[in-house]
């Protein structure tokens, strides 16, 4: 049975104009076991060593989870170790599954998986100071919206009004931060090759954003 569904609206800076911002509470599963593996994974893979998994976020990344509906990508987060058989080359750099920050359904519905300051595993190298956001679709049935792009745009800004966001950055940009200080990848070779969100996804947000001033994504 799936968890119950709790929606609240969040304290905003007043000068902020996601001040309205509504985000549903669905938060996945967090637990001992999840606290200690997410403790391992920053000093494995991030070199950090902490004393709880937090993270003081600069960087917004978007991905795609290219299935078909919020609840389908829900379960696919919620588990605290990656199933067995899925994802070899992830899980044998660490048994910690895969998740996000916040995930955006079809219709623009903003749903927060956890806290914006806990560790989540979803970009390799920059795990350690992201926000992740899954975006609901991303194949060709089912691509990546209008409405998802403005659901975006609306909670970057609601994030830029709490933390100091400089970076958006779309998952298939990612490793153009590994000669920069953000990346921190233990192995040199532990990397993946990403094609989501994709360009088009990304321009609309970034043109939602223009008087944020972000930096811009790194040259390769």
């Amino acid at each position: 049975m799936d968890p119950p569904i709790q929606t609240r609206s969040p304290s905003l800076p007043e000068a902020t104009p996601a001040a309205a911002l509504r985000i549903v509470e669905r938060p996945i599963t967090w637990n001992a076991e999840r606290r200690r593996l997410s403790l391992e994974y920053l000093s494995l893979r991030h070199g950090l060593t902490r004393e709880e998994p937090v993270i003081a976020p600069v960087m917004v990344v978007l991905h795609a989870t290219e299935s078909a509906t919020l609840s389908s990508a829900f379960h696919t987060f919620d588990p605290v170790r990656m199933p067995a058989g899925e994802r070899p080359f992830l899980a044998k750099a660490s048994p910690l599954n895969v998740s996000a920050h916040f995930l955006v359904d079809r219709d623009g519905t903003l749903v927060r998986l956890l806290p914006e300051t806990t560790f989540a595993r979803h970009t390799v190298g920059l795990n350690w100071c992201a926000i992740g956001v899954e975006n609901v679709g991303g194949t060709p049935k089912a691509p990546l919206n209008e409405a998802q792009a403005r659901a975006n745009a609306a909670l970057i800004r609601h994030l830029a009004g709490r933390f100091p966001i400089r970076h958006v950055v779309g998952h298939h940009e990612y490793l153009a931060y590994r000669k920069t200080q953000l990346w921190k990848e233990t192995s040199p070779t532990y990397f993946t090759y990403k094609s989501d969100p994709g360009a088009k996804f990304m321009k609309q947000v970034r043109a939602l954003l223009v008087d944020l001033s972000l930096e811009p994504v790194p040259s390769p």
